[in-house]
């Protein structure tokens, strides 16, 4: 009769564990039906607040159609954060990051692209030229017309090593020869080809709405 007894315990024990999985299975499920998709991170998200300034500020030059590239350009110097987010000050002969007001960097590095653009269009080099010569200055332009008229990174590899043998001090990628750019530590050689994959990537991103702020509330 114990043996009995045992078995039957073992078998309503049994039968409460398997009911017990199986609740716990149907809960798990219907949790996941239930919850709603993931929300898909912008990259852009922040840069986009300052879309329509910068596509106000182009205006004045009547350049506004060139709106997604300074857009682009904006996520490789700074993702859209700091006081500086067009990297600007130097352009304008200041220190690094000396421009501390988000609506000054645009309109600084606004007047940047358009000085650079002007100039390629008069020496008749590619746009991705004109696009590193915001990272490299107007000499870039220059070089590149004496070779070709055409951008690459092996021609920005070569510019850049001219201005490191010039000062060789100044442009060393602060000692770190683990530095990607190393030794190439004029500027970065991939710029242009950041910046092409970012008006790519933009394109395909979340599309600017409403909700996002304005540039009257972002500065």
């Amino acid at each position: 009769m114990k043996k009995k007894r045992k078995r039957k315990k073992w078998k309503t024990f049994f039968v409460l564990f398997l009911l017990f999985c199986c609740l716990a299975w149907l809960q798990g499920h219907l949790q996941h039906i239930s919850s709603p998709p993931p929300v898909k991170m912008d990259p852009f998200a922040e840069v986009k607040k300052y879309q329509n300034y910068i596509h106000d500020e182009l205006a004045k030059y009547h350049l506004e159609d060139h709106t997604p590239v300074l857009v682009a350009l904006m996520q490789q110097e700074s993702h859209g954060l700091g006081g500086d987010p067009m990297q600007a000050s130097e352009s304008a002969g200041l220190a690094k990051n000396t421009i501390t007001d988000p609506k000054q960097s645009i309109q600084v590095g606004v007047k940047h692209f358009q000085r650079v653009l002007g100039y390629g269009n008069q020496k008749k080099v590619d746009f991705p030229t004109i696009i590193q010569a915001y990272n490299m200055g107007a000499g870039y332009i220059d070089f590149v017309a004496q070779h070709g008229g055409k951008h690459s990174e092996e021609l920005a590899k070569e510019f850049s090593l001219l201005q490191v043998k010039q000062k060789p001090a100044l442009y060393n990628c602060g000692g770190d020869k683990n530095n990607f750019r190393y030794p190439y530590c004029y500027g970065d050689f991939s710029y242009s080809t950041k910046v092409n994959k970012n008006i790519q990537l933009l394109v395909d991103s979340v599309p600017v709405t409403n909700s996002e702020k304005t540039p009257s509330e972002s500065f």
